[in-house]
């Protein structure tokens, strides 16, 4: 499994949100840096963004997760096209990043 996994739920639905694409970067001098990007399976999860054994340097990273593709599938009108979590990486551990999605509103929470 990744050291970053993501769960994506859409709350209207009530169920997982599957085919989001999501980028995750690192800060590095200010600047946003890609280091990899995925598409959510069929029950909302990325368990292999980055590859087995990878461990992230300490620092600040950011998840972007593109749900304005995501509604438009649906046919749903949204307010926010994107959704950015921005995260501290404060030891060599698992971090799971969960997203609660509805189109007009979303929140998340660090999860195990």
């Amino acid at each position: 499994m990744s050291q970053i996994t993501t769960h994506i739920l859409d709350t209207t639905l009530g169920r997982p949100a599957q085919g989001v694409t999501i980028a995750l970067a690192a800060l590095q001098s200010e600047t946003w840096v890609e280091l990899a990007r995925g598409r959510t399976n069929q029950d909302g999860r990325i368990p292999d963004l980055l590859p087995q054994g990878q461990q992230l340097p300490l620092g600040t990273y950011q998840m972007k997760f593109f749900t304005q593709e995501y509604f438009e599938r649906q046919g749903t009108t949204i307010f926010y096209p994107f959704v950015e979590i921005v995260f501290n990486v404060l030891a060599a551990e698992h971090y799971h990043i969960p997203l609660l999605l509805n189109p007009f509103g979303y929140s998340t929470y660090r999860g195990s």
